[in-house]
């Protein structure tokens, strides 16, 4: 099986120019991105459970890996939710997974967003890693419009071994990830 485009470029590319640019003495100190969590809350899944497999099989087919669902950690009456309710979905990516998953992001499903400008750059969490979310999920190609018949949106945390915000913001830039232009 062929490495994927990204990692290849990581390797390559990426590397020696973070490496020159932060000036790290090693190439183990250049931040690498471990994984991409995805995660996709659904609330409404309380009244209606098959909007869980739904859930569930949509994210399967994005990311080309099972997904699990969430439960509720305890009950709360006022939302009508009971303790280990499925209130979610979630998968987390590595390896040539997470980098195939992460160049039809970039360049196939960010640029189908309607308006799109890039994504926003304050999804820092100060220590390195990003969260991006995606107000539906008919932006992958993998899901079919017709089937379909509740939109929904999902996020999507690229967890990275950078120690600083501005680590991250290069070592993503570099991948190619689309920053909107700050005016």
């Amino acid at each position: 099986m062929a490495t994927p485009r990204l990692k290849d470029k990581y390797v390559k590319e990426i590397v020696p120019a973070l490496k020159q640019r932060f000036s790290y003495k090693s190439i183990m100190q250049v931040p690498k991105i471990e994984k991409i969590c995805i995660n996709k809350g659904m609330g409404v899944a309380v009244t209606d459970k098959k909007l869980i497999d739904v859930a569930l099989e949509e994210i399967t087919t994005i990311t080309g890996q099972k997904s699990v669902s969430t439960k509720s950690k305890k009950a709360i009456s006022n939302f009508k939710l009971r303790e280990n309710m499925p209130i979610g979905v979630r998968v987390t990516l590595r390896g040539d997974k997470m980098y195939e998953f992460m160049d039809r992001l970039m360049n196939i499903a960010l640029p189908r967003v309607r308006d799109f400008r890039g994504v926003s750059g304050k999804g820092f969490d100060g220590r390195g890693n990003y969260t991006l979310g995606v107000k539906e999920q008919i932006i992958f190609p993998e899901i079919s419009i017709d089937k379909v018949n509740k939109i929904s949106g999902m996020d999507i945390t690229f967890v990275t071994t950078a120690k600083t915000d501005e680590e991250s913001l290069e070592l993503l830039k570099a991948f190619g990830m689309p920053f909107a232009n700050k005016n």
